[in-house]
């Protein structure tokens, strides 16, 4: 079976006779002259003796020619030899010489003129070939390039979404950088808080409602950082992820340049383009490392891989706007909290303390009053000292009574009763000034205690109100704590 477009095959076969002779073409017998090669023809009738020399072996054509003259010369020389022209050719056998010469040569001319014209046709069918061949070629390099257009687009557009996504997510990455920079001040502000607190004294370092906060304000400021530093992590794996997926792009794209601008010079190759040549065996050399469809799978599997990796740097993002802002807001609500029971110990502070004051100055004012007691009383024992002693003299003196006038008389009962009464309100008024100076006492002791805890209570409100409320007043605001400057 032929393919469509190439020509028959034509079968080209001599004439089926022993004295055929060749076409006329480049042979050197084709040159002779006609009489010679009427001469060669005749003798090729001759009986076979007449071909025979004792000679050397010459070709068949210089025997007959050789012969031939012989058995003219001795047939038109000498008489006695005219026997021999009953050997010569028939007019008939000339004339079907002739008939058969011409069939070859017809038959010659036949087969050359179909072998013309088939070649012809071959070289026709094969030009329409090599040139549906080479359009088809070209078509195919057309799609080619059609194809590198097309991925060279997607590629591009691809690294421009890359490229924006890498400056989103650095910009994003910048502010949590910020932002947990931001939360070192607050940290150090609530354990600087804390250490000061320290410093409270006596009864007030109690681990009261001020201190829990701070040490909960803490706590949530470092696990704010904890996971502000995981997300940062995160984020500078995901950038080198995302800058290696950008470079698997870009080579891919700068592959697809070069195979453009090679196919596209292919495809503009013409027959009479310049630069053309030989290079045998080129299509025995297979260089491809790809087929069609990993060749567009690779592309696809790195835009897919692309696009895998500005999902994951976007809900990445997100991730960290939410962080940005859950975090913001817990340090600000605790930081609140802290400032409200702050306010709240403060206040209470100084309620206690202004209570103090008051009971001091009562203390004080007692203990005045007491310091004057005690001094009423000691005159009151002066004053009772001569009374006594008139008393106790008056009975001294009535002991010298002579005889019977050393009675017990109603005087003398009398100054015994004022004697005991003086003495009796002598031991009182010193028992009474004992319990004023055990009083004066309670109240001094009472006034030291009252002026230590106004001392613990001045510091305390020192501390609080003074050193931790004013290094409060710096706590970062809410755009600085996202990352916004």
């Amino acid at each position: 079976m032929e393919l469509i477009g190439s020509t028959l095959t034509a079968t080209y076969t001599r004439p089926k006779t022993s004295h055929f002779l060749p076409a006329i073409s480049t042979m050197a017998s084709s040159y002779r002259n006609p009489q010679q090669q009427a001469m060669a023809s005749a003798n090729q009738w001759r009986a076979n003796s007449y071909f025979k020399s004792d000679s050397a072996p010459l070709s068949p054509f210089s025997v007959q020619r050789d012969n031939l003259d012989l058995v003219r010369a001795k047939t038109m020389f000498y008489p006695s030899n005219r026997a021999a022209l009953t050997t010569r050719y028939t007019p008939d056998d000339w004339h079907k010489s002739n008939q058969i010469n011409y069939r070859e040569s017809e038959s010659s001319r036949n087969s050359a003129e179909r072998l013309r014209k088939d070649t012809m046709r071959l070289i026709q069918d094969k030009d329409q070939l090599t040139r549906r061949t080479q359009e088809t070629t070209s078509k195919n390099i057309g799609e080619r390039l059609n194809d590198i257009v097309f991925w060279k687009s997607e590629l591009s557009h691809e690294i421009d979404n890359m490229v924006t996504e890498i400056a989103a997510l650095t910009e994003v990455k910048r502010r949590l950088e910020r932002a947990l920079a931001e939360t070192e001040g607050p940290y150090q502000v609530s354990q600087e808080c804390l250490y000061h607190r320290e410093r409270r004294m006596s009864i007030d370092l109690v681990h009261d409602g001020v201190e829990r906060d701070l040490i909960k304000e803490v706590e949530v400021i470092k696990s704010c950082q904890e996971r502000m530093r995981r997300l940062l992590d995160r984020a500078m794996a995901q950038l080198a992820s995302n800058r290696a997926a950008q470079h698997e792009l870009e080579r891919d794209l700068s592959d697809k340049v070069t195979a453009q601008r090679i196919d596209g010079r292919c495809h503009y190759l013409r027959n009479t383009s310049d630069g053309i040549g030989f290079y045998r065996g080129i299509d025995r050399l297979d260089p491809s490392l790809s087929l069609p469809d990993s060749w567009s799978k690779y592309t696809d599997d790195n835009i897919l891989q692309s696009q895998s990796q500005r999902a994951a740097s976007h809900k990445l993002r997100d991730e960290i706007e939410v962080l940005l802002n859950t975090t913001s807001n817990e340090m600000w609500n605790q930081f609140n909290n802290v400032n409200v029971a702050f306010s709240n110990r403060i206040s209470e502070t100084g309620d206690a303390k202004n209570s103090l004051q008051k009971h001091l100055a009562k203390t004080l004012q007692e203990i005045f009053q007491t310091e004057m007691l005690i001094e009423s009383l000691k005159k009151a024992l002066r004053d009772k000292e001569s009374p006594l002693k008139v008393a106790q003299t008056r009975m001294e003196e009535r002991t010298r009574r002579p005889n019977v006038e050393l009675c017990r008389d109603n005087p003398h009962h009398r100054l015994v009763s004022e004697v005991r009464e003086i003495e009796d309100t002598v031991y009182k008024l010193r028992e009474r000034l004992m319990e004023a100076e055990n009083t004066l006492q309670i109240l001094v002791k009472t006034k030291m205690t009252l002026e230590h805890d106004l001392s613990i209570k001045a510091n305390s409100l020192f501390l609080d109100q003074e050193k931790c409320m004013s290094m409060r007043k710096s706590f970062p605001s809410m755009p600085r704590l996202v990352g916004y400057t």
